[in-house]
């Protein structure tokens, strides 16, 4: 058993926001506090991005604390420029993470600490900031008929380019900004059809401060109240780039509704119309990854954790930073800051016994 007063759990923006402002409000690496990460290397979710998705293709990067994000060229892979960032800053900061270690369960004690076992042994903290994102999680619905398809079927979360469906028919399902990007590259190379459950919202003007606080505020309403905490990206609608402009001038993003069943070569809408397809591609989002939780018993009637800022009511040792209100790179930064705050506030009887 090793002991820390604070475990963080992740390395990704919101993670490593949360160690940064540990270490400056006096933590001790180790003792103090410590990062546990399942990844193999520094980049969080972003290392596992699409080759195609540049520095110029992302919308709102954010810094983190302390490091300005700094690069001289925009056609970078953003797998592999923010890898390099998140590497550059835990060097540093000299921020305490073991890599390699999954998080298991996070449990109660007979104790006053939080018992977090990982597949590396366990750690007894006195609070814990759990900063493990969706990547994770990513969300297949089903649908009839989609164990019986014969072609192939990925999730953006499995996609690495365009260059394999050189040829063959794509359905991609989705109507977020994921599904628009690669729909309009995969365009480039295979003949596709673009199906959604609702009509996608383009977004023509600039996205506006005074926008982004209004979506924060539903999602951390939200939360408060226990419900899910819903997707900010859903509520922003969907920005296009210049590349998406083209295809929309081309005709690929004309949308269709949901079909009704999936066939061992395409799929089927209510209709009876049939599409042909080598290829589904689930742009579905993703959900929390908050299994190694439930041993606390934090979540509510309403399907979700009620949250106070970015404590969790029912347990005040435990902080979701980069969840729900906080799930964006701005609003990661903020939360770990907010979350070290509390767990100064919590544990400075502790600290000074």
């Amino acid at each position: 058993m090793k002991y820390s007063d604070v475990v963080v759990i992740g390395a990704g923006q919101a993670g490593l926001s949360a160690a940064y402002f540990l270490r400056r409000a006096g933590f001790e690496p180790g003792t103090g506090y410590v990062v546990l990460d399942g990844a193999d290397g520094p980049g969080g979710a972003w290392q596992y991005r699409w080759r195609t998705l540049s520095l110029a293709d992302v919308h709102g990067i954010y810094q983190l604390p302390g490091m300005p994000l700094e690069t001289t060229d925009d056609s970078q892979p953003a797998a592999d420029a923010l890898a390099d960032y998140f590497a550059a800053y835990e060097r540093k900061f000299e921020l305490p993470i073991r890599r390699q270690v999954k998080v298991e369960a996070v449990r109660h004690t007979e104790t006053e600490r939080l018992l977090v076992a990982t597949d590396s042994g366990d750690w007894a903290a006195r609070a814990v900031i759990n900063a493990t994102g969706t990547w994770t999680r990513p969300f297949w619905p089903y649908y009839p008929g989609r164990e019986t398809f014969r072609g192939r079927q990925l999730h953006t979360a499995d996609y690495r380019g365009p260059a394999e469906f050189a040829g063959q028919h794509v359905v991609v399902v989705g109507g977020g900004a994921s599904a628009v990007q690669l729909l309009a590259e995969i365009s480039e190379v295979a003949s596709t059809t673009w199906v959604t459950r609702r009509p996608p919202l383009f977004r023509d003007g600039p996205f506006t401060q005074n926008d982004g606080r209004a979506v924060v505020a539903a999602i951390d309403q939200r939360v408060r109240a226990g419900l899910p905490p819903g997707s900010i990206a859903s509520a922003t609608g969907i920005h296009l780039r210049p590349q998406e402009r083209a295809a929309q001038r081309r005709g690929v993003l004309e949308r269709q509704p949901m079909f009704a069943r999936i066939t061992p070569t395409g799929v089927v809408w209510a209709d009876g119309r049939e599409q042909r397809a080598d290829v589904i591609l689930w742009c579905t989002g993703f959900r929390s990854a908050l299994d190694h939780l439930a041993p606390l018993g934090v979540r509510v009637s309403g399907g979700g954790i009620r949250m106070d800022g970015t404590r969790v009511v029912a347990e005040p040792r435990l902080h979701l930073v980069g969840y729900g209100p906080s799930a964006s790179t701005i609003g990661a930064n903020r939360a770990g800051r907010a979350a070290v705050r509390e767990i100064r506030e919590l544990l400075t009887p502790a600290l000074s016994a």
